[in-house]
Order: C-alpha cells, then structure tokens, then sequence
C-alpha cells in the first residue's frame, strides 16, 4: 500500500510539472500571437460569401457580432444558411487578432437590402 501512494504522488507531481509546461507554451504562444497581431493583418473580404467561412477563417479569439440586416431581427442558428452583406472593418483594413468584427448577413436567397448594397460600393 505505501508504494502505491508514493507512485500516486510521482504522478501527481509529473502532471502538475506538465500542466506548468503546457501554460508556459500557452503563454508564449499568446504572446507571439499579440506580437504578431500588433502589426495587424489584412481584413479578408467575407462580402457576398457564406457565413461559415467568416467562423472558419477568423482566430477564434476574435469576438464576432452578426446581425440579420434583412430588418427581421432574426437570429442565426445555423451559420451555413447565411451569408455576408456587410462587414466591419472593411476588406484589406489592418486588423488585431483579437479585434472586433461585426458583419451583417441574409439568408442564402435573399438579397442584400439597397441600403445596404448602396452603402457597400
């Protein structure tokens, strides 16, 4: 019995020693990240696209608002149905990794509203 507890706390030290290591490269991956984002990337251009692609292609630590801008207000369920009529910021604006994005999107099938057409040339 007393050789199982010592093997149980060899274990306990190993893996507290791993989750050490493994917040260590967390942190420095962040930070090279931060580094990296503080000159900014390019905004990819999401208009006239499928929604899921805005989801798949931004880093999942940027905050994404999207709005139904068809004026029903509704609320996005399932990605895949809609796409982008609006973006913010605008396609090719200098970005941070984890800025804000906000996008305004219809169902596939509808069409962008003229206001918004409009305001997007």
């Amino acid at each position: 019995m007393r050789r199982a507890a010592v093997v149980g706390a060899g274990a306990v030290l190993a893996l507290a020693a791993m989750a050490v290591s493994s917040a260590e490269a967390a942190a420095e991956a962040e930070a090279t990240a931060d580094a990296a984002g503080a000159g900014g990337q390019p905004m990819p251009d999401f208009l006239g696209k499928g929604l899921w692609r805005v989801f798949t292609s931004l880093d999942p630590r940027t905050r994404l608002d999207v709005h139904d801008v068809a004026g029903g207000d509704r609320r996005v369920l399932w990605p895949p149905n809609w796409r982008v009529c609006t973006q913010h910021p605008a396609p090719g604006v200098e970005r941070r990794a984890r800025g804000r994005v906000v996008v305004g999107v219809v169902k596939k099938g509808e069409v962008c509203p003229a206001r918004v057409t409009a305001a997007r040339r």
